[in-house]
């Protein structure tokens, strides 16, 4: 099978560029902290920098977003014209990146096949959306990259490798004259290195990738039938690459078959991530109902499912002003809790009063949970290995079931490609 991850021409700025101030974290991290995005501005100053070439979320809301817009699309000129990058034509980048923590997570930079990925409910395709995509929350994105000469990836796709054979391998098959960056990330960000993978190395990834992409493989793995394979599921950044499907599509409306086909914006640059990365953390998202009749809703939840307390099916914490109880459901809806409860919670909020607030704190969640009118409900962090089996067989996951990592941890902005 034809896999769609391969070698991309990948932008690196020139070794006179200070790359601690030229790189910053995604662009949906502290979206309710302006101070540290004035920090971050006050690092970069006057220096190249993808601040310039990217719109913090932060600033989504502003007046002026739009002038803001076409400074990005200007600067993104600007620096071509001003010939700030080094090409690697036909690459693949292996990266390292040391975690604040301490642990490194290995990733692979390359391109991935639009024509291969969708954000669709059930979808089949080999590259997948692991959340609901909120289709509300592409069009701001697309007035950023519509117009744009440049895409600067925050994405992250995970695959399931086990054995820890695909990406983990290459460590040992580089060396220092590979080395294309090695620098401190600014902001608790770490450190990163990153090296160009010869045609061997790649050759090599991408027999593996196909191995991983195996039908018969595939369905003996997740003991299932009649699936479409997911060889790749999305970790971060899955509004990022759903809004270059979407700027894709559109731009399908005016060309040719044979142009479309051969544009560079039916590609998007991407970091490829092994699922049992020991770096990689799943944290649980918990949940808060508010101003709620807090008995109506339990009665409608023993209603809607067999719920006990013998530790038969899946488990929850449920948390009342007057109560705190591990519950377990014997009926479940969905292959995981969070899923079988979000339904409940999405059906009863449509009938009846209250709203709902995701938190990832068990203590935060419990305080709240417990004052006049509120419920908490908390859950076990997801296990990493109910990923795939979960997409594959529910079609996504609800919204805010698991977060990957701090803030920090997140991907910087860093290589970037031309998407005209």
């Amino acid at each position: 099978m034809k896999i769609p991850f391969n070698r991309g021409n990948i932008l690196i700025p020139k070794k006179n560029i200070d790359m601690h101030k030229w790189s910053v974290v995604a662009c949906d991290q502290y979206t309710s902290e302006p101070d540290y995005w004035e920090e971050v501005n006050n690092i970069v100053g006057n220096n190249p920098s993808t601040l310039n070439l990217t719109l913090p979320e932060i600033y989504l809301e502003e007046k002026d977003v739009e002038e803001r817009i076409k400074k990005i699309n200007k600067n993104m000129e600007e620096m071509l014209n001003n010939n700030i990058f080094d090409e690697y034509k036909d690459s693949m980048f292996y990266i390292e990146r040391t975690q604040n923590d301490g642990k490194v997570r290995e990733g692979l930079i390359g391109i991935v096949d639009l024509e291969d990925y969708s954000y669709e409910m059930g979808s089949q395709t080999l590259i997948r959306a692991t959340e609901k995509t909120v289709i509300e929350r592409i069009p701001p994105r697309m007035k950023v990259r519509e117009n744009a000469l440049l895409e600067l990836p925050h994405i992250m796709i995970l695959i399931d490798d086990e054995k820890k054979d695909i990406i983990e391998s290459i460590k040992n098959k580089v060396n220092n004259n590979d080395v294309v960056y090695d620098f401190d990330l600014m902001q608790k960000g770490g450190h990163i290195k990153g090296y160009n993978l010869n045609n061997n190395i790649i050759d090599e990834v991408i027999g593996k990738l196909e191995k991983l992409a195996d039908k018969e493989n595939f369905e003996k793995k997740y003991d299932v039938t009649n699936k479409g394979v997911l060889l790749f599921a999305m970790g971060d950044g899955n509004h990022s690459l759903a809004t270059a499907k979407a700027c894709y599509e559109k731009l399908k409306e005016t060309m040719s078959e044979q142009e479309y086909l051969n544009h560079p914006a039916r590609y998007a640059l991407v970091e490829l991530v092994n699922l049992h990365s020991e770096a990689l953390e799943f944290e649980a998202i918990h949940r808060v109902l508010f101003d709620v009749d807090v008995k109506d809703l339990i009665d409608n939840l023993y209603k809607y499912y067999e719920i006990n307390e013998d530790g038969n099916g899946q488990k929850f914490e449920l948390i009342t002003k007057d109560f705190d109880k591990t519950l377990y459901i014997s009926n479940p809806k969905s292959n995981i809790v969070v899923g079988s409860i979000q339904m409940f919670l999405d059906e009863y909020l449509n009938n009846h009063n209250g709203k709902i607030d995701y938190i990832h704190g068990e203590d935060v969640t419990k305080e709240l949970g417990s004052k006049e009118n509120n419920i908490g409900i908390i859950f076990d962090p997801m296990a990493k290995e109910d990923l795939f089996k979960t997409v594959i067989l529910d079609g996504a996951l609800p919204r805010k079931t698991f977060s990957m990592g701090h803030s920090h941890d997140k991907r910087f902005y860093l290589e970037a490609r031309k998407i005209k």
